[in-house]
Order: C-alpha cells, then structure tokens, then sequence
C-alpha cells in the first residue's frame, strides 16, 4: 500500500494528543445521542426540491465539455470545493446525470501532485491554475460523493478507493495527526502544520474507514481535538489549526484565521450531520455544546447570529448571514430540548433567497437542509 501503516498513525496521534492535554479542561464527556433525531416540524422533501432546483439553476454550467459548479464569489470562477459539493448534492438528490457531468470535468482536471487529487482552482475557460495542485475540502467531498453515488446506483467504487487512497498518501498529515490543506503542503511547505477545522468530516472518515481501517485512527484523532474544543467556554472551533491549538493572526485568509468565522461556519452541519447519523458520542456532545451556546448568544432568534466569533463568544461581524446561519440546524438535531429553536432556523432557511452572486451560502444552505431532513444515503 501506498500509504503508512496503523503504527504510524497511532504515533501521531499521541504525539499530537500530548501537545493538548496540558490545556485540557477537565470535563465529562456528553451522552450518548437520545433514540431518535429532531427534524423540523412541517418540513418536507419538496421544500428541498424546490431550493434545489433553484440552485441548481444558478450554479451549474455546462461549459468545457462537461457540468460544473460556478463559484462567482470565490477567487476563481471554478473550485474544487464547488465540485465536490456539487458531487455530494447530485447523488443526494438522485441526479445521476449532473452527477456523471460534474464527475467529467474533475476527472478532466487532476491535480499536478497526484493524477488521482482534484486541482483545486479552474479560470473562466476551465484551464486549472494557480500550481494546479489540490484543496483537502473539495477531495474529500469528491470521494465521499463517489461512495454515496455507489451506494445509490452502483458502479463507482473503484473510483472512490483511488481518490480515498490518494487523500490518505498526500493530504493527510503524520506528523500533525491532522488533515493537510492540499496534497501541496509536504513538508518543507510553512504550512504544512496547519489544518482547517472544516476538513474534520467526521462522517466522511467513518465511511472510509469501510474501504481502509486505518481511517478510523484518523477519526478518533480528530474527534478527540473536537473534544478538547468542547470542553471550553463555547465549544466553538477556529477556522485553522496549527498542531491543534488555533493559530494566531493572519496565517491563510485574514486577521480572523484563528476564530470561528468563514471556514469553521460549516463544522455546525459536518459534525452534526455525524451526530444524527451516528450516534457518537465524541459528535454528539459537540453539536450539542455548540447549539447551548448559540441559543444562548442569540436568545433563540436565528436572526440574531452573527457572522463568525471569537473562541470566547464574541461577535465578528453583525448578522444574518445565510452561510453561517443554516448549519447550526443540523446541529441542533441531536438535541432533545430545541424543537422550537430548530422550528425557527427551518423558518428562517426556507424564508432565504438565493443570491446567484452568493453561491457559498447557497451551496452551504442546501447541504444543511438535505441533512436536517436526513435525505443524504449514507455509503
């Protein structure tokens, strides 16, 4: 096999452990999630549909020979991001044909380091650019896309072991015990000790894990940072992570790259959709700290939320913001006590307009929705 062994990865998971513990607040870990899962009262199907096909006529293009997901509002009208949502969104909405078109142009856009990557940013003419190399995010999403696409229509699993094998050898870390940016964070890359907090795809391990088990150390290291991050004030976690502790300043984006704001808006419907689907424990405790906290700051009124936070709980940027908004739906769905909270973000959600300027929010808002009303097939 290409990539390291269970030994190995055990290593680096206890080094990076230790680098924690130090800080630790000593807490007791949340329950198990209760029988049953909220879903929102009154929602249903064709309200997804409906948004669905509202986006899908927004953001899908056919040029270049193929489908695509455009991203106006990204530093590149094409993304790797975009496509491997686009992936996800077409095999949960039982959209074979978009599926197979948007699987043509990543397969037509490998990455420079790795034929089996996708390069992560495409100009107006889908000429890859910018290194060509690939985004953590968007492969992950590709190959998660591919076992959700065998598991409703069969036929697409030799694919999806390629991409997770590739994901294993160049974007996942050692030494950090951490996913990697992209397959071109080797080590003598500065970055190379970072991670972004909304590449910890709790669900999208546990599913790997089905193709290699060496996954499941991957995610019991990071459901165990997801844990130290639960013990604190809020629960919340940063956008980016330098062997686990938030980093501090600019690093990647901006000023705010060590506070939950544009990147870790999204670990609300990652780690909740693990929650509801799984049961773990290490998920469910999380989703269920970051919806006390964000009732509490917000008094339950979704329209109340800010766009993004420091780690203690304050404010960024006024609010609502759409993108930062729906995740903390799927959050709160393994939450026995927020029915009501849940009621009113649903409200809230159908109530949004797509932005065709916006396809960030849009993207993010109609993956929260599919899983709050659990109509994603799980690989």
């Amino acid at each position: 096999m290409l990539f390291p062994r269970a030994s190995a990865l055990i290593a680096a998971l206890a080094l990076a452990v230790t680098a924690c513990a130090a800080e630790k607040p000593q807490e007791t870990r949340s329950p198990q999630a209760a029988e049953g899962v909220l879903r929102p009262t009154g929602a249903t199907s064709q309200q997804v549909r409906a948004y669905y096909a509202e986006w899908k006529a927004a953001f899908v293009t056919d040029k270049c020979g193929s489908q695509q997901v455009i991203s106006p509002d990204a530093d590149h009208p094409y993304v790797g991001e975009a496509q491997g949502y686009g992936l996800v969104i077409a095999a949960s909405m039982d959209d074979r044909p978009l599926f197979d078109g948007i699987l043509k142009y990543v397969e037509a856009h490998p990455s420079v380091n790795n034929p089996d990557l996708l390069a992560a940013e495409q100009d107006k003419d889908c000429k890859s650019v910018n290194g060509s190399d690939s985004a953590t995010d968007g492969d992950l999403d590709v190959a998660y896309g591919l076992l959700m696409a065998d598991k409703r229509w069969g036929g697409y699993r030799d694919k999806a072991v390629k991409r997770i094998n590739a994901i294993m050898k160049d974007e996942f870390s050692l030494y950090t015990g951490l996913m990697k940016l992209g397959d071109w964070a080797t080590a003598d890359e500065p970055l190379s000790r970072i991670s972004r907090t909304s590449d910890w795809m709790i669900g999208h391990f546990r599913a790997f894990e089905k193709i290699d088990p060496e996954w499941q150390t991957i995610r019991m290291r990071h459901t165990l940072l997801i844990g130290y991050y639960e013990g604190t004030t809020t629960g919340l976690l940063p956008d980016f992570v330098k062997d686990g502790k938030p980093v501090k300043g600019k690093v990647l984006e901006d000023e705010h790259d060590g506070d939950y704001n544009w990147n870790a808006l999204r670990d609300p419907w990652r780690i909740g959709a693990d929650a509801a689907t799984s049961g773990d424990p290490g998920s469910v405790g999380w989703a269920r700290k970051i919806t006390t906290f964000i009732r509490k700051a917000t008094g339950d009124d979704p329209k109340k939320i800010a766009a993004g936070y420091t780690l203690e709980g304050k404010s960024l940027a006024e609010g609502p913001e759409p993108a930062f908004v729906a995740p903390f739906a799927v959050a709160a769905l393994t939450s026995p006590d927020s029915q009501a909270w849940l009621d009113a973000l649903w409200q809230t959600m159908l109530a949004t307009k797509i932005d065709k300027h916006d396809y960030f929010a849009a993207t993010v808002q109609l993956q929260s929705m599919i899983a709050v009303i659990g109509g994603q097939p799980l690989p």
